[in-house]
């Protein structure tokens, strides 16, 4: 977990429609790839890390600050510890990049499941 990453296109370790693209101890970065029927993450917060979305593919509703807001490719999204946030695809499929910062070991939950 403390090598340094690099990551060529279209490499990285595949979890169901994901893509691994790290794990370092300050960092966990992960593609994530949803259908558009897929029915979202319910609002949550996390204590122990920030979470981070850049929107690469499809138009994605997410819920910060206690409203959804809806966005497309280019959008940015940061979520601090301790703020109630939740994310579902907007009537199309969804590509993201995912950043928990630190790592919290969110791809080994995903490895799990």
């Amino acid at each position: 977990m403390d090598e340094p990453v690099f990551l060529p296109a279209g490499e990285g370790e595949r979890i169901r429609a994901h893509r691994v693209l790290g794990e370092l101890a300050d960092v966990e970065a992960i593609e994530l790839s949803f259908p558009a029927d897929f029915e979202g993450v319910d609002p949550h917060t996390h204590a122990d890390h920030a979470d981070s979305f850049y929107v690469l593919e499809g138009e994605v509703e997410f819920f910060v600050g206690g409203e959804w807001r809806r966005v497309g490719p280019g959008a940015y999204v940061s979520i601090p510890r301790d703020v109630e946030h939740g994310f579902r695809p907007a009537g199309t499929a969804i590509r993201l990049l995912n950043f928990h910062t630190p790592c919290v070991g969110f791809v080994d939950s995903l490895r799990k499941d």
